[in-house]
């Protein structure tokens, strides 16, 4: 919820392709990017030409619709206030899942660690830690920590989803 800025990162160091929950945002290489809230941007400094100067190995790139990327200004991704874990719900509003609990998602075996609203979409969410390293995050969702699992373990969807 709210306004998201897409970068695509030089380096392989990103959590996505452009694609976040299975919609696509913008086009990158796997691994290269990355969405970020306005806030946690650093303009830098601009050229007589008026492009931003790219002075650091992390300089993030914007795509023009060439194959040609574009340079932006560094980007400093600040702590997120909100890093610390948000607060979760026992239940899902209609009762039939709980936190803690087994449950199956897309055929593979997981805890549910979260329950409740989210920054990334509207309705409620369920976070669950998978068995196995088959998901997309470690808990923490664009710099908003929900539960904490280890990497490739967490996913969320939604109840009717499970």
């Amino acid at each position: 919820v709210g306004e998201w800025v897409g970068l695509e990162l030089e380096e392989a160091r990103g959590g996505h392709a452009g694609s976040v929950l299975g919609v696509q945002y913008f086009k990158c290489a796997p691994k290269h990017g990355v969405l970020v809230q306005p806030h946690q941007l650093d303009a830098g400094e601009v050229t007589h030409s008026g492009l931003p100067v790219a002075s650091v190995p992390d300089t993030p790139m914007a795509s023009s619709g060439s194959s040609e990327p574009v340079p932006i200004a560094p980007v400093v991704l600040q702590e997120n206030e909100s890093s610390k874990m948000l607060p979760t719900r026992e239940r899902t509003v209609e009762g039939s899942i709980a936190l803690g609990q087994n449950i199956t998602w897309r055929g593979k075996s997981g805890i549910v660690r979260y329950i409740g609203e989210v920054d990334f979409a509207v309705g409620e969410w369920v976070g669950l830690e998978l068995a196995e390293a088959e998901g997309t995050h470690d808990g923490n969702v664009l710099g908003v920590r929900y539960f904490e699992c280890a990497p490739k373990h967490g996913v969320f969807a939604q109840t009717t989803q499970l």
